[in-house]
């Protein structure tokens, strides 16, 4: 997941750096640093989010594997009393096309009628 970058949990105020892997060249940033540093990841925000619905329109570095960490919301969830909260489309590209869109907005629409 990139959740690394600036316009997800990387952003840092008055800092601006290039998008990308964090590395010896691009430093973690932000409260990804914050996670990262303190032994956390995206599981531990996702986890927190329940009951919460939420949808992650998967794209070319978010493979079906994606799911193992997904299932420990969905768990969560189950604990909670709640079914089917969760939800992920994979894509070839990163790009959102068409298909993901309708699917984003279908299920958004179902949550939040």
């Amino acid at each position: 997941m990139n959740y690394w970058e600036p316009w997800y949990l990387g952003f840092e105020k008055g800092v601006t750096g290039a998008m990308g892997f964090p590395g010896a060249t691009q430093p973690r940033r932000g409260a990804y640093k914050i996670l990262f540093e303190t032994g956390h990841d995206l599981v531990a925000l996702h986890t927190l989010m329940a009951p919460r619905p939420f949808f992650v329109a998967g794209g070319s570095e978010d493979t079906l594997n994606r799911w193992r960490a997904l299932n420990l919301t969905v768990a969560v969830n189950s604990f909670l009393g709640f079914e089917n909260r969760v939800g992920m489309m994979n894509r070839k590209e990163h790009n959102v096309d068409m298909e993901t869109n309708e699917t984003i907005c279908n299920f958004f629409e179902y949550f939040l009628k």
